[in-house]
């Protein structure tokens, strides 16, 4: 058990570090936006690539950091009685929404975009503004990242949960079943 325990810490910090790294880029979209806007208000420029680069990057953002915002339970949650059952409830209702909802949900959602990104690599392609950014092909790839690391953190929350459920709540730690 204190193998799963260790792989489940390991996904945790690599989802941690991914998020904390991707909402460094929101620094980024803030100060390019504001550029965007003061040239063509103030002085009546535009440039279609910088207004791009922040919609990518914001996009890029969003994408990274999905995982880690699950990771500290930053999604909307309907929670009428989740709040309400035992610990061991919690663990229960995780357990099955990560193995009924997310993992299908992301094996969906990855293998629906793969020949997607697959033809955007084929063809190099780029934004369709003419004077757009290029590389659009990287920002597509990063739909496969979403995927993978919220299938990782997934498998993280369903091996703590498994934990709680086993009776090693020792091993589980607080990040688990409503206890971030």
């Amino acid at each position: 058990m204190g193998g799963l325990a260790r792989v489940a810490d390991a996904i945790d910090a690599l989802t941690g570090w991914v998020g904390r790294l991707a909402a460094w880029l929101i620094l980024p979209v803030v100060m390019i936006a504001f550029g965007v806007v003061l040239l063509r208000y103030a002085f009546s420029i535009g440039f279609p690539w910088l207004q791009e680069s922040y919609i990518w990057l914001h996009g890029g953002a969003f994408l990274a950091a999905a995982a880690w915002v699950l990771r500290e339970e930053g999604h909307v949650r309907v929670d009428l009685f989740y709040k309400r059952w035992s610990r061991r409830g919690r663990a229960w209702a995780d357990l099955l929404g990560v193995v009924a909802f997310l993992l299908p949900m992301m094996g969906m959602i990855l293998t629906m975009s793969w020949p997607m990104v697959a033809r955007s690599w084929r063809i190099g392609e780029k934004s369709p503004t003419s004077d757009g950014m290029h590389y659009l092909f990287l920002l597509k790839s990063l739909v496969l990242v979403f995927c993978v690391l919220i299938i990782l953190q997934g498998i993280a929350m369903g091996i703590r949960a498994i934990l709680v459920l086993a009776g090693r709540d020792d091993l589980a730690g607080n990040r688990v079943a409503g206890h971030a």
